[in-house]
């Protein structure tokens, strides 16, 4: 379930701006979504392998090229579905809770 969770969390951040993976890791992090780079890397392939994003690279002002991740039209297709299922769990688990 977290693997699902993390797709949708990182084409959301990709679907408001372009972003360098690093920048994809410190958002999750803000949100207390802790994600080492050993998962985040084969995610971000497998993510663009799908064809929910793609990237370009782009020159950096100190140090290599830095790889950017933007989300395709197939992918705002597939954020959209996998947002509403999040939104009909998250009211069925609430139904749930709220009966406690």
């Amino acid at each position: 379930m977290k693997k699902g969770v993390l797709e949708m969390c990182i084409l959301s951040i990709v679907s408001h701006k372009a972003a360098y993976a690093s920048d994809i890791l410190s958002t999750l992090k803000e949100a207390k979504l802790i994600v080492v780079e050993g998962t985040m890397y084969p995610l971000l392939t497998r993510l663009k392998n799908e064809g929910f994003m793609t990237y370009y690279w782009e020159e950096s002002r100190s140090g290599p090229p830095r790889k950017y991740y933007e989300i395709t039209e197939l992918g705002k297709s597939f954020f959209k579905e996998l947002t509403k299922s999040w939104r009909e769990l998250t009211t069925s688990v609430n139904a749930i809770i709220k009966r406690s």
